[in-house]
C-alpha cells in the first residue's frame, strides 16, 4: 500500500484524528493520549501504532516513557493531494453560481 493511501486509512478514524490534534500542541505519553477516551491504554498504543506505520507520528524514550510525536510531513503530502480537488469544486461551484445567476436574471425578465 502507498503511503498516500495509508495515511488516508489512518486519520478514518475520529480517534486517531483527535490525537493528531493533541500532538499538534507537543509530545505526549500514552497516558497523556489515553486520558480524554474511554478506552484503555493498550487501545490507544494500537491506534499510535496505525499512525507510525503511516508515518504521521515517530516515537521515542525518555527512560521508561514512550512519547509520541508528530510528524508533519505525510498531512502536507496529503493536503496538497486534496488541494487538487478543491480547485476542481471551486470551479463546479463558480460555474454553478454563474448558471443559477443567469437562471435568475432570465426569471425575472419573463415576469
Amino acid at each position: 500500500m502507498d503511503q498516500l493511501t495509508t495515511v488516508f486509512a489512518a486519520l478514518a478514524d475520529p480517534t486517531r484524528r483527535a490525537i493528531l490534534q493533541r500532538l499538534s500542541a507537543g509530545d505526549a505519553n500514552v497516558a497523556e493520549l489515553a486520558d480524554p477516551f474511554a478506552m484503555s491504554q493498550p487501545a490507544i498504543s494500537k491506534h499510535l501504532k496505525v499512525l507510525e506505520v503511516a508515518g504521521l507520528i515517530s516515537r521515542s524514550r525518555v527512560a521508561t516513557a514512550r512519547y509520541s510525536h508528530l510528524e508533519a510531513q505525510p498531512l502536507k503530502e496529503a493536503t496538497e493531494y486534496m488541494q487538487r480537488y478543491k480547485r476542481f469544486w471551486n470551479e463546479s461551484f463558480d460555474n454553478l453560481d454563474a448558471a443559477l445567476t443567469e437562471y435568475l436574471e432570465k426569471e425575472e425578465n419573463n415576469d
